[in-house]
């Protein structure tokens, strides 16, 4: 059993999702299950819907734009009388049914009863299309197999309940599902954080013992850096594990930060590939007699940097440590970068729910805080040391941090 992952790029259109099939053929496969993601700009547009339910605005024809708009591909994919097309009928109704019913102001509650379903419907087109191209496959909800907690946006995983749920599973067949996506003890929809249909495919592969995990992008594979953002990147065609999981920390946006870890602890193989050249090999991840340790660059944008001290010149002692961690994880805010002195403490952070002020707001109650907005953390893995220069030119640098092999630089 193997299991792929197609993001919203790759089946953003009617295009795209004929594509899937061409992918799968060129791959021979069989026996595998595919994690899909929600179709294009999907998940921006119901981010819009929800904002727009809770400024009082008219959300209904938000909702009904996407709709028109997943109607729209099916009709380059199916007949009209098709009952695909009243089963995406159905989905969007029951989101604008939750909403005019719903009575819990919680936002991140209502985001994800949304949001998720973009990779609901997408999942449906998928696996109807391949099926009526003779493509067997059997379509799966995924919240009846990714099981969590409460925690909505980000949920964590309940292994054991997980494992126990995907193991029922007939590995003698195919199954379309969907990234994501999972479900609480009362069956509320839960989101696992954005862009996290990587991490619902690596667990659908931990819970299967898979063969091995392939990811579909628009790139070749894992680059020595963004195409977009930098010149002359090659590609990594064979890293460690750990080298993917260091640079999905510091920000490389072709792996989600939590994929691999359940692969590793199976020593399950992950292939990133192009869903443009599928006969291409990609980048392997895994362990390996020998991986690739290249300089590679990599740009975590919109970052903010604050600087926190004492009001007494006291030392930044454990004690404020840690009231400082409690505030930035009531607010769901995560270091990237963290450096501090004897009295002072910077922190490069990622605001993903856009709660900075808050933040602000609490910790100064205790310390002095001062924020600089939007600023930009550039890391080099594998850096030649004795050739700084060139990463600090043109550069304004706020923050800089140099350990082995790795230098990080917070610029404005």
């Amino acid at each position: 059993m193997k299991v792929f992952k197609f993001g919203g790029a790759s089946v953003k259109d009617a295009e795209g999702v004929k594509n899937v099939a061409k992918v799968l053929e060129s791959q021979h496969f069989e026996k595998c299950v595919l994690v899909v993601s929600a179709m294009g700009k999907t998940t921006n547009a119901l981010e819009k819907a929800v904002q727009s339910y809770f400024d009082k605005n008219n959300y209904e024809a938000e909702i009904e734009n996407v709709k028109q708009h997943h109607q729209n591909i099916a009709l380059d994919l199916f007949p009209a009388e098709h009952e695909v097309f009243d089963e995406i009928s159905n989905y969007f109704q029951v989101v604008k049914t939750f909403l005019n019913d719903n009575i819990i102001p919680d936002y991140n509650f209502v985001y994800d009863q949304v949001v998720s379903c973009g990779e609901m419907v997408s999942s449906k087109i998928v696996s109807a299309y391949l099926n009526e191209i003779n493509f067997r496959n059997t379509w799966l909800d995924a919240r009846d197999y990714i099981k969590t907690d409460s925690n909505y946006r980000e949920g964590n995983i309940n292994w054991e309940e997980t494992q126990k749920q995907i193991s029922t599973l007939d590995l003698s067949i195919c199954y379309v599902t969907q990234g994501f996506i999972g479900a609480e003890a009362n069956n509320f929809t839960v989101t696992l954080g954005r862009e996290g249909s990587d991490y619902s495919a690596a667990i659908f592969a931990y819970g299967l013992n898979a063969d091995a995990m392939t990811i579909w992008k628009d790139v070749p594979g894992v680059m020595t850096g963004d195409p977009r953002k930098f010149e002359n990147v090659s590609l990594l065609s064979n890293i460690s594990y750990e080298e993917a999981i260091e640079m999905a920390y510091y920000g490389a946006s072709v792996i989600h930060p939590k994929t691999l870890q359940p692969l590793k602890q199976k020593n399950i193989p992950f292939f990133v590939k192009s869903f443009l050249e599928p006969e291409k090999c990609g980048t392997k991840i895994g362990s390996a007699d020998k991986n690739q340790c290249e300089e590679s660059y990599i740009l975590k944008e919109d970052q903010h940097l604050m600087r926190i001290s004492t009001r007494d010149f006291a030392f930044i002692a454990e004690e404020h440590l840690s009231q400082i961690f409690a505030l930035l994880a009531k607010n769901k805010i995560k270091i990237s970068l963290m450096q501090n002195s004897a009295i002072s403490l910077a922190l490069c952070l990622e605001d993903k729910y856009g709660l900075i002020e808050d933040l602000m707001q609490e910790v100064r109650i205790s310390f002095n805080a001062e924020v600089v907005k939007d600023v930009s953390l550039f890391t080099v893995r594998n850096a030649n040391l004795e050739d700084l220069n060139k990463f600090y030119a043109g550069k304004n640098i706020l923050l800089e941090q140099i350990s082995k092999k790795t230098i990080q630089v917070v610029t404005n």
